[in-house]
């Protein structure tokens, strides 16, 4: 029984996942049409023994890619070989997992300071000034 090591906390059982081979698209020749070297990945994310939290962030992030019955779904198909691909899938599902385990840091509502505010409002000044210099002056005799 392996273990997928999503993050230094947070493992799940390979047992969770499962792999169907199936024929790649694309170049490849011949062996395209012979061998089954895609890899599909599917993940049963309420079944799984993630935290609660992680599987409704991981839900929300991964939504394209869920279907109705709750199973997250990948298709690994860039390399030649079904090991490739199907540690390519587990990557995936393992980047996607820990992005979703990832709790976002709320925001603090800050004000700009006096100073900060003051500054912004002489560089509108300046800023002004220049464009007023730029414009065509009315009103003035030409002799």
């Amino acid at each position: 029984m392996t273990r997928l090591r999503i993050t230094h906390t947070l493992s799940i059982d390979e047992d969770e996942i499962e792999f169907q081979f199936v024929r790649a698209s694309g170049p490849g020749g011949q062996n395209v049409n012979k061998v089954s070297t895609a890899v599909r990945l599917r993940f049963d994310i309420g079944r799984s023994s993630l935290p609660e939290r992680v599987r409704e962030r991981l839900r929300a992030k991964a939504r394209n890619r869920i279907g109705a019955d709750d199973v997250l779904s990948l298709l690994a198909q860039r390399f030649r070989t079904q090991e490739r691909n199907r540690d390519d899938a587990l990557d995936r599902l393992a980047l996607i997992i820990r992005d979703a385990a990832h709790v976002p840091t709320r925001r603090l509502t800050t004000r700009p300071t006096r100073a900060s505010r003051e500054k912004r409002l002489a560089g509108k000044e300046v800023r002004g000034a220049v464009k007023r210099d730029r414009a065509r002056v009315t009103g003035r005799d030409e002799d």
